[in-house]
């Protein structure tokens, strides 16, 4: 699906949310690459379910193409800093809902990015009949679990014990949903 570009400046900061287009394969790869060495707050370290050019153009293609599926990039001049999609299930038992992902480099943290590519996905799913957003956040992810809240999610459950990080601790998942009747 495809949204309308939108422009934000927040804290001095200009920068522009839109869909993905195959044009931004390749920066996404290494985008995509360089968040997951930046935070454990996320599923992969850095290298782990690599995708590259080709594998993000079909992504892109695919999203492009399905109403229940969204990809945002964020971007500051002509540089991506920041991506966002939600993907619907194909199951009709699951078709009102969608699960959403985000991930912004940490040098643009504190810019509304995270927020804003989220409050666009929200804007997108309460027009297209998607009742449902779900996400997963980590347990240590205060910061991103109080946003989430005000966004009007909230906790539906805890994975315990869900992962383990560099620190060799277990860490539980807390599992967050908005409902948009």
């Amino acid at each position: 699906m495809i949204i309308e570009k939108q422009q934000y400046f927040v804290n001095e900061l200009n920068y522009i949310v839109r869909s993905a287009s195959e044009k931004d394969a390749k920066q996404l790869a290494d985008l995509r690459l360089q968040i997951d060495g930046e935070t454990e707050f996320l599923d992969r370290e850095p290298g782990e379910a690599f995708i590259d050019q080709v594998g993000f153009e079909q992504l892109i293609k695919r999203d492009t193409e399905n109403p229940r599926n969204l990809f945002l990039v964020a971007e500051v001049g002509d540089r991506l800093v920041g991506f966002s999609r939600c993907e619907g299930s194909q199951l009709k038992r699951f078709s009102h809902k969608v699960e959403f992902g985000v991930g912004v480099l940490k040098e643009f943290w504190g810019y509304g990015i995270g927020k804003n590519l989220l409050s666009e996905s929200m804007n997108w799913a309460d027009h297209n009949s998607i009742k449902k957003i779900t996400l997963q956040v980590l347990e240590t992810n205060e910061k991103a679990i109080r946003l989430y809240k005000k966004l009007g999610f909230e906790i539906e459950g805890t994975l315990i014990k869900d992962k383990i990080l560099s620190d060799g601790k277990f860490y539980n998942t807390v599992i967050m949903g908005r409902i948009n009747d």
